[in-house]
């Protein structure tokens, strides 16, 4: 190996973790509601192209969302015990590199939007905002789990307008699903930093619920499954998808067990679990329309 392809091995490994391509569970987590609601709007089986856009998109945006969030807090990530290795702190990789890099996704990611219709795109440039604002959330609100909701659930309707160049009502009860999911496992990541969090600054739902944590989480968990029910209603879901929102309640429940003593390590299983929520959702509305096909 010559001497400056060993040096751009390490800078590639850097460039990487910026993107968190070492931890995929964010990708998972982005990823479902897109293929939630591409199945809904496509009545069960998605347009191939449409399929490689947003799961190429969600791989794309979730790296640009990750790069924008160690950019904006890599003068406070030092000081946090989680994050304090992360390459922009450390200097394995520079402040312009991390633009170039970001700069490099949003391109790709308009490439890939761009192949769909007028409306798409439209929604997309508020879904990149919502990208950038994200990470600043953390210095002005204790509820910044509710713009990270709103981002992750963007794709949604989305997906919605790259089917049909339409928004059906319905779509917003997955939407507003979505959106608390993602509140109650990014508060339950937030658990794990929160005296990090107190003692630099950053806000979050978990500092802002504080001993009413759980119970909190344990409410947002119930309305989220109602706002499921509501869209099986919405969209003349069969029992399949209802079954599966049982499965996604009996894992609620479980998460509960996990939080209930505040330990770091059970309340990241519990955060790392929620990858299985996407999934189980995702074959009650295959199973449901496989069965019952439009």
């Amino acid at each position: 190996m010559s001497v400056t392809s060993a040096s751009q091995t390490p800078k590639l490994a850097a460039l990487l973790q910026v993107m968190r391509f070492d931890k995929p569970i964010g990708t998972y987590l982005l990823l479902a509601p897109a293929l939630w609601g591409l199945v809904i709007a496509s009545g069960g089986i998605p347009n191939a192209q449409l399929l490689l856009t947003f799961v190429v998109g969600a791989v794309v945006m979730r790296a640009a969302g990750c790069t924008t969030n160690d950019l904006t807090d890599r003068k406070l990530d030092g000081h946090v015990e989680r994050t304090k290795h992360r390459p922009l702190v450390t200097g394995a990789i520079s402040p312009l590199e991390a633009f170039s890099l970001l700069a490099a996704l949003m391109v790709v990611a308009f490439i890939l939007v761009w192949q769909t219709n007028l409306l798409t795109v439209q929604l997309a440039f508020i879904g990149a905002a919502l990208t950038i604002i994200y990470p600043f959330m953390k210095r002005i609100t204790h509820l910044p789990q509710v713009i990270l909701g709103a981002a992750f659930s963007w794709s949604i309707p989305m997906a919605f307008a790259a089917v049909s160049s339409d928004l059906p009502v319905g779509l917003w009860w997955l939407f507003v699903a979505n959106l608390l999911w993602v509140v109650v496992y990014d508060t339950q990541y937030a658990m794990i930093d929160r005296e990090d969090d107190l003692s630099v600054g950053i806000k979050s739902t978990a500092i802002l619920f504080g001993a009413l944590d759980t119970r909190i989480i344990l409410l947002l968990q119930l309305v989220c499954l109602l706002c499921f029910v509501a869209t099986g209603v919405a969209f003349n879901l069969s029992i399949i998808f209802y079954c599966a929102i049982a499965a996604v309640a009996l894992l609620f429940l479980r998460h509960q067990q996990l939080i209930r003593h505040r330990s770091t390590e059970l309340c990241f299983q519990a955060f790392n679990e929620s990858k299985w929520i996407g999934f189980i959702i995702l074959l009650g509305l295959l199973g449901h329309y496989w069965i019952y096909p439009v």
